[in-house]
């Protein structure tokens, strides 16, 4: 294992703010890493190597990676360090259901706040346009992450913060196959028309209409990613 030559491979750890642990922060960073696709599958690394980089202690980067092998996304190995796991179709197939159902009640939570949903609205519309443009110029990691950044909207606006983060795992499952097979998908026009259908929906208050919209986006997403896996 070349664990000198990966090194650059870890996102920084961000600035944190005080009360936010050392721990968080290694999570943080190595999970935009995997997410992102620059810690990819198969990849391993020694948990001192990644605390030397990211400016901290072993332990902090220890239980940051516990947390992610409980998300699903590492595995410690004895003796030598921790490896990226690669994405498991069916085990992806199974977390789009899941998250298709979250997704689902929020969107119709979402639709029945009237007045109050016009903020999350407003985001949601601002990465769809951002989602449209990345796509016209070519910016398949910039149409995946602003395509993330309108179903962490959708999330973070539905006014149940336990469902939110409930779906956070699942969400973020979603993310890296998005990222991971980006490159390899037909021009994916179809999710800014069916971002439309979901806002409208949003924006007539029309709960069990958001719902299936979301459900239908979902569905047909999960199905090009999974076939992008097989490939």
């Amino acid at each position: 294992m070349d664990t000198a030559s990966r090194q650059d491979r870890v996102r920084p750890a961000a600035p944190s703010p005080a009360r936010q642990s050392l721990a968080d922060a290694a999570y943080a960073a190595l999970k935009a890493s995997i997410l992102e696709g620059l810690l990819p599958p198969g990849h391993e690394a020694v948990e001192q190597a990644i605390a030397d980089q990211l400016g901290m202690s072993r332990t902090p980067v220890h239980e940051a990676v516990l947390r992610l092998q409980h998300e699903g996304m590492v595995r410690i190995l004895p003796r030598r360090g921790v490896m990226v796991l690669p994405i498991d179709p069916e085990d992806l197939r199974q977390t789009y259901q899941v998250l298709i159902a979250l997704e689902g009640e929020a969107a119709a939570l979402l639709a029945a706040r009237g007045d109050a949903a016009a903020a999350t609205l407003a985001a949601m519309r601002e990465a769809t346009d951002v989602m449209v443009a990345a796509l016209e110029g070519g910016d398949r990691a910039g149409w995946a992450a602003a395509d993330d950044r309108f179903h962490r909207a959708l999330l973070a606006g539905c006014g149940n913060p336990k469902l939110a983060r409930l779906a956070e795992t699942a969400a973020d499952q979603a993310q890296r196959a998005r990222a991971a097979t980006a490159g390899r998908r037909g021009e994916p026009e179809t999710s800014g028309i069916e971002h439309e259908a979901i806002m409208a929906a949003l924006a007539a208050g029309q709960p069990e209409a958001a719902r299936t919209a979301l459900a239908r986006h979902r569905a047909r997403a999960s199905a090009d990613i999974l076939r992008a896996l097989g490939r």
